[in-house]
């Protein structure tokens, strides 16, 4: 079944999911930074830090660690996106609704 065949307030569900999981990815990735930095630094052996640390910023994989971390973002930026989306749908269908009731009410219908 696709997302979009779901309820709203499922599709929002689901959504908020996705995106605390993706925020957690990028968040575990920012935090455990340094600590990478730190063991990378330290494969280097006995050598300054301050050349350590250059030796390691320099390097292809601290620069794909680096995109790992902005992709991470970015994904969960997203899917928060996706969660914002979801949320205007189901307040626009409340007011649709609501607009629906009112006009009823109006023409003398029911509600």
């Amino acid at each position: 079944m696709d997302d979009f065949d779901l309820p709203l307030i499922e599709q929002y569900r689901l959504a908020g999911e996705e995106w605390v999981d993706k925020d957690a990815a990028a968040r575990m990735l920012e935090e455990t930074k340094s600590s990478v930095m730190a063991q990378r630094q330290a494969a280097l052996g006995d050598i300054p830090v301050n050349r350590a640390e250059q030796m390691v910023k320099a390097s292809q994989d601290w620069f794909l660690h680096l995109t790992k971390i902005v992709d991470a973002k970015t994904m969960a930026n997203e899917a928060h996106i996706k969660l914002k989306y979801t949320e205007m749908k189901y307040y626009e269908q409340q007011r649709k609704d609501a607009n629906q009731r009112a006009e009823m009410k109006m023409l003398g219908g029911t509600t």
